[in-house]
């Protein structure tokens, strides 16, 4: 419960890319890619990821679409004799990452920010750019002397506030040491882009679409936009600016290959948003046809719906986790949030009650100055359970559990019916259209024009260009 707060920001991170259907390993020294299920390396974090991440998303047009870039980006790389594994991963969060072994991944979530197959590419370089530099072992190098040093301080220093000025300046180095990796893999990758063909300028263009999706996810009431100085990642800002000097070192813009027409058209029909299986997050509305249940969160609050948990987060920095556990039926509920697995618990908090014909309970804990608000209901042979966490709650975090546990019933037949998962199309902008016009036809979603724009890359101005094709999100 310490780390709910943390566990509930959503990541953003640029960086590691890797595609596949049934994992296709980028062979040594060809550039092409063979469908196989044998990675580089055996690595024993690949099945931890694949699985925290929703398991392989296995779509053959996905596939080709990234593909294309995977054989030029390997053979324009610092080390054409790396073999590579590329996975797709089953997650609508944008994140891409590598590991030492070889293995890239990249999620269906990036794909959909993606604009071209040169913006996949330049992910991929990127990504490529930290195995080939080693970046991996020297941070853990690095890691391993930072916690020599913390070990030591601890057990040396007696002045409480000199240790905590060390053991800043040792992490403030370590943060600084892994942005440095950072930046150089940017670099590295632009050069790498720039080498097989593409617009060096992809990697830029790419991480504006970033920072406005991030954008548009906090403007919906979700991650309060405090930057957090430790990060490993340099700001956005700092990278754009960064990826456009690297470019311009280059060329002008303009130069290299985009392959947007064949890059969308790998896209139409890809599922966008959570995977059906996972539930189905519809506004400030969580809604699951396989639990038959449903609840909406106060206003303010932006859900984020992963593999272990329905997360969401309020612009205050208040946070909540919803998941559900397996608890014997004849454990009472009230009995059950006493029975150890809460910190802090206040005992006399805990209340039963129900939620219709639903037994439920709930309590106030208080632990390393945070404050939560828990509550329990019991459907079938599950116990769902709401835990609300923050660190200045101002007395309302108790009516926010009860506005959102009252909001929690059984989904209707109806309704089950009428969810269908979302999905990515690609249309034709006609003489007339505009960006308003087209994001009508957008459904499931909300502020449509405004996640129109990120999808397709478009600025708050920017117009929409008779005969482009543009990405819109739709139930059909």
């Amino acid at each position: 419960m310490r780390a709910l707060a943390t566990a509930a920001a959503v990541a953003m991170l640029a960086g590691c890319g890797s595609i596949g259907q049934s994992d296709p390993l980028v062979s040594r020294g060809s550039g092409s890619i063979q469908s196989s299920l044998t990675s580089p390396s055996a690595d024993p974090e690949h099945d931890r990821i694949v699985a925290g991440y929703g398991g392989v998303y296995d779509d053959p047009r996905a596939a080709q679409a990234v593909a294309r870039a995977v054989g030029r980006i390997v053979a324009a790389s610092d080390d054409p004799s790396q073999a590579y594994r590329i996975t797709i991963l089953n997650s609508p969060a944008v994140n891409a990452f590598a590991l030492p072994s070889g293995n890239l991944y990249v999620t269906r979530g990036l794909l959909a920010l993606a604009d071209d197959t040169s913006e996949v590419a330049a992910v991929i370089a990127h990504e490529m750019a930290h195995v080939t530099a080693r970046h991996a072992v020297a941070r853990a190098r690095r890691a391993e002397a930072a916690s020599e040093v913390t070990r030591v301080v601890a057990n040396v220093m007696q002045d409480q506030d000199a240790q905590r000025l060390a053991l800043v300046s040792t992490q403030l180095s370590l943060a600084r040491f892994s942005q440095v990796q950072e930046l150089e893999a940017d670099a590295i990758g632009v050069r790498t882009l720039a080498r097989a063909g593409f617009d060096p300028f992809a990697a830029s263009r790419f991480l504006s679409s970033m920072a406005r999706f991030a954008d548009y996810r906090s403007s919906r009431g979700g991650v309060a936009k405090n930057p957090d100085f430790l990060s490993s990642h340099p700001s956005t800002p700092e990278r754009i600016s960064f990826a456009v000097r690297a470019a311009r070192e280059i060329g002008a813009p303009g130069i290299g290959e985009q392959e947007k027409d064949q890059y969308l058209s790998g896209l139409d029909g890809m599922v966008f948003g959570d995977d059906p299986s996972e539930g189905f997050v519809r506004g400030r509305s969580f809604l699951h046809k396989g639990l038959g249940i449903q609840f909406t969160v106060p206003a303010g609050y932006a859900l984020e719906n992963t593999t272990k948990a329905v997360l969401a987060t309020d612009t205050l920095g208040t946070a909540m986790r919803f998941d559900g556990v397996a608890v014997p039926s004849d454990t009472a509920l009230a009995d059950y949030l006493s029975s150890g697995w809460v910190n802090g618990l206040i005992a006399e908090s805990v209340r039963a009650t129900t939620l219709g014909d639903l037994p439920a309970a709930t309590a106030t804990a208080r632990a390393d100055g945070w404050t939560f608000q828990i509550g329990v209901v019991r459907k079938a042979n599950t116990v769902f359970r709401f835990i609300f966490a923050a660190q200045d709650p101002a007395g309302s975090l108790d009516a926010t559990l009860a506005e959102t546990m009252q909001s929690f019933h059984r989904l209707a037949p109806e309704d089950s019916a009428r969810l269908r998962p979302l999905h990515l199309r690609i249309v034709r902008v006609k003489p007339g259209d505009t960006a308003e016009k087209l994001a009508e036809q957008m459904s499931g979603i909300d502020r449509k024009v405004d996640l129109f724009r990120v999808l397709n890359g478009l600025g708050a101005s920017d117009p929409v260009e008779v005969g482009k094709a543009v990405k819109i999100v739709s139930e059909n």
